[in-house]
Formats: structure tokens, C-alpha cells, sequence
């Protein structure tokens, strides 16, 4: 048994009898059992914590005392919902407060990160995430960036590189000329690359709302591992 009300964005419960919200209470204790037990088979002691309300909305409520969300591409309604966003991975990367790493059903540990960097102030804070991310597990980065002239993606790409130096990690630098949200996705696919991280690609006070058309593409078209940085 799933609440669908509170992933469709409804108060839960409403209309729910007692024995239907113990139904739910226990599918979720039995959620949490079950990751908890994997956390422990890795080495690791987790903190589970059941929360009642509307998904999204406790899920950036709890994000606040986090440094990362992670979440998967599609959950436990992906039979009723269509693209490869799920409604409720949708609504916390466009609410989350701090980064959201999506990730697909079938997860293997990245070995091939790449960074689509556009010179903004968000890819800046992108690239520092990802630099972090590949000098802790000892990967090489790849940096891309994708612009109507030659000259132009040289230059922002200079910035990256003089950024980077001091993490010392193995860092190649592409520039491809093209459309942003299609060159991105094709470099992606062809390369062989396994998690790609991104800002949003509008500069607004409404991002909540607009995470940009370069982004919204990317994140639909790419299946793996996707790192939005906030």
C-alpha cells in the first residue's frame, strides 16, 4: 500500500480510515528496516525517520539539515507517471534547498563524471562540487562546455581550468560549438560518461519554479546518475 494522495500533492489521509493509515505507517517502518539493513551491510549506522504530510514538502522540510538529497529517477508510482522524471523527484529538484544527486533503478558507481560548465555563477558552484566529488574517489573530470563560437567556450574554459588546479585531480577540458541543451546530451552518450553535473541554467529568483530549458533537456534525456547543484 502507497499514500498516492500525498505524492499527488494532496494533504494525506483525508479520507483514510485508521486501519488504512496503520497499513501505510507499517509499509513505511518496513521501507526504512530495509534500507537501514542494507546501510549496515556496508559498513555504516543510518537514521530513518518516518514522516507524514505531502512528499515533496517533507522531503525539502528534512533537506534543510542535510548537505545532499538523494533520491530515484522514478518511485513507487513510476507504472501510473510518464517521461523519466518521477512527479515527486520533479517537484523536490525544483523546491530542494540543498543539491539533489538523481538516480536510476539500475545504479553502478561512477567512473566517468562529467561537468557541463557555462561560466555562471551556478556552474562555478557546480564545478567545485564535482571537483570535491572526484578528488575524494580519485576520478578523472571531464569539463564541457558548449557555445556558439570557438573562441567563446576557449575562454570560459580557461576559467575552469585555473579553478581547478589546486584540486590536483586528472581534468580534460572539451569545447563543442552547438546548441547547449543538445551538445551536452550528445557528448554525454558518446563518451561513455556515467554522472553528469549541472546547475540550473537560468539565472532567476523564480528557479523554483524554471530550472531553465538546457536543464530541464538534459535531466530528461540523460538516464544516469544526475547531480543538480542548488
Amino acid at each position: 500500500l502507497h499514500d498516492v494522495s500525498g505524492s499527488l500533492g494532496f494533504e494525506p489521509f483525508l479520507n483514510f480510515s485508521t486501519k488504512m493509515k496503520e497499513a501505510l505507517e507499517a509499509n513505511g517502518k518496513t521501507v526504512l528496516d530495509t534500507f537501514a539493513e542494507e546501510c549496515r551491510k556496508a559498513g555504516f549506522s543510518p537514521e530513518t525517520h518516518l514522516s507524514f504530510g505531502i512528499v515533496v514538502n517533507e522531503i525539502c522540510e528534512k533537506a534543510l539539515l542535510a548537505d545532499l538529497v538523494v533520491i530515484g529517477r522514478r518511485g513507487i508510482n513510476a507504472r501510473f507517471e510518464y517521461g523519466l522524471l518521477g512527479s515527486a523527484t520533479e517537484g523536490v529538484i525544483r523546491k530542494s534547498p540543498r543539491p539533489v544527486l538523481i538516480v536510476p533503478e539500475k545504479f553502478e558507481i561512477p567512473a566517468n563524471p562529467l561537468l557541463a560548465y557555462d561560466g555562471s555563477a551556478f556552474a562555478t558552484k557546480t564545478m567545485r562540487s564535482a571537483a570535491e566529488f572526484s578528488k575524494t574517489l580519485g576520478l578523472p573530470l571531464t569539463v564541457l562546455t558548449v557555445a556558439r563560437k570557438k573562441d567563446e567556450g576557449t575562454e570560459i574554459l580557461k576559467g575552469a581550468e585555473d579553478y581547478l588546479k589546486p584540486y590536483s585531480i586528472e581534468a580534460k577540458f572539451v569545447c563543442v560549438e552547438g546548441d547547449a541543451p543538445v551538445g551536452i546530451e550528445k557528448y554525454y552518450k558518446e563518451n561513455g560518461h556515467d554522472l553528469l553535473f549541472m546547475g540550473p541554467s537560468r539565472h532567476s529568483k523564480v528557479v523554483e519554479m524554471v530550472l531553465g530549458s538546457t536543464t530541464e533537456h538534459v535531466m530528461r534525456a540523460v538516464e544516469g546518475p544526475f547531480f543538480l547543484e542548488r
